[in-house]
């Protein structure tokens, strides 16, 4: 194992992220509200992905395949039930609970919708844009590198959380910056401890439990 080429290409793949991210920030705030709600739905989805695009780059390089982040073909209904049983727990515990005791507002979208179909467009996105790219990219490629680097699965766990914490630099606080560092560490525990739970099980979880939290503020709020 190239310990150097791994490190270069964890910082590329990281700041590559960062980048994409940047470039989805400014396209959301200059040009997003610009579009007809048809054209900006679908930009939504695709422009997400420009965060994976130098992972992406750096993995067909290096010729790594999808196995080495998690990814695998066995038994796939089964990792698709482990992936919404964690979404729905997380959306339980994380979300529903704190608004049943009045605590709803520190766990608000921001979002209010009133239609099915709108309903149906953010479980959409927030499995094919948000959750595929950001586990692909942190659960996948990042923990992979670290994972590589350190040969130690708790370094891997704690570097990539860290990681995935400072991406949400631009969103948010320093509070939600260490949740989220919390929760990519949650389901790093969940890809090596619970089975049949792979990265696509985490892609799952992880866009059911983002979809909820607008559905709970929705209805609740």
């Amino acid at each position: 194992m190239n310990k150097k080429k791994e490190w270069i290409s964890l910082i590329v793949g990281f700041f590559g992220a960062m980048l994409g991210l940047y470039g989805v920030v400014a396209f959301n705030q200059f040009v997003l509200i610009s579009l007809p709600l048809g054209l900006r739905m679908i930009s939504m989805i695709l422009i997400y992905w420009l965060i994976a695009l130098l992972p992406i780059i750096v993995m067909s390089v290096n010729k790594d395949k999808l196995v080495n982040y998690g990814f695998g073909k066995d038994k796939m209904i089964f990792q698709i039930i482990v992936g919404v049983l964690i979404g729905i727990a997380m959306s339980f515990i994380l979300t529903l609970i704190p608004h049943l005791f009045g605590f709803g507002e520190y766990v608000d979208s921001g979002k209010r919708y009133r239609y099915l179909w709108q309903f149906i467009y953010e479980f959409f996105y927030c499995i094919f844009a948000v959750a595929f790219v950001e586990e692909f990219v942190f659960r996948g490629f990042v923990y992979a590198k670290i994972k590589n680097i350190s040969q130690k699965d708790m370094i891997a766990i704690i570097g990539s959380s860290i990681l995935f914490g400072l991406f949400h630099l631009f969103g948010g606080n320093i509070i939600q910056m260490l949740m989220t560092a919390c929760i990519g560490a949650f389901f790093c525990f969940c890809r090596l401890k619970v089975k049949n739970c792979s990265t696509l099980s985490l892609i799952i979880g992880h866009g059911i439990y983002d979809a909820l939290i607008t559905v709970w503020s929705s209805i609740l709020l």
